[in-house]
């Protein structure tokens, strides 16, 4: 049974959604119109605030990450984007893009901190710690 849900992030830039992967090293799939995922039955997990069980797999871009069986869907909303997965373990996802896909959101709001920043004539350095990242921001 699956559980799809939403990924607790409002994704603003694509551009900074791509380098994100990239970083990670997932596929951003550009016009992909499905995103896999188990595609049977969501029992009786709440699906996705504003998503009918007809929309589940259905997407306007999608993110491969590599050795998982499912994929992340990214549907638009508006002028943002939402993600969606199903974290069900035997997908994958989870192992790869963290507990409530937190690897995922760092990576998108490093580069969505690295972009601002440089918009506004920050030097921008990362440092790698352990598991974590911490950006060091200089007025050029």
């Amino acid at each position: 049974m699956s559980h799809v849900s939403k990924i607790e992030l409002e994704i603003q830039s694509l551009e900074d959604l791509k380098l994100a992967c990239k970083r990670l090293g997932f596929i951003f799939q550009e016009n992909q119109q499905s995103y896999q995922w188990y595609g049977r039955s969501v029992g009786d997990s709440p699906l996705p605030e504003g998503f009918h069980v007809d929309d589940l797999g259905k997407c306007d871009h999608a993110i491969k990450v590599p050795e998982c069986a499912y994929e992340i869907g990214v549907v638009k909303r508006g002028s943002k984007y939402i993600l969606l997965w199903d974290s069900w373990h035997a997908g994958g996802l989870e192992k790869k893009i963290g507990k409530d896909a937190g690897i995922l959101k760092q990576s998108y709001t490093i580069e969505r901190i690295k972009r601002e920043a440089k918009r506004k004539k920050y030097q921008v350095r990362e440092i790698k710690q352990d598991q974590s990242m911490r950006l060091v921001l200089r007025l050029s």
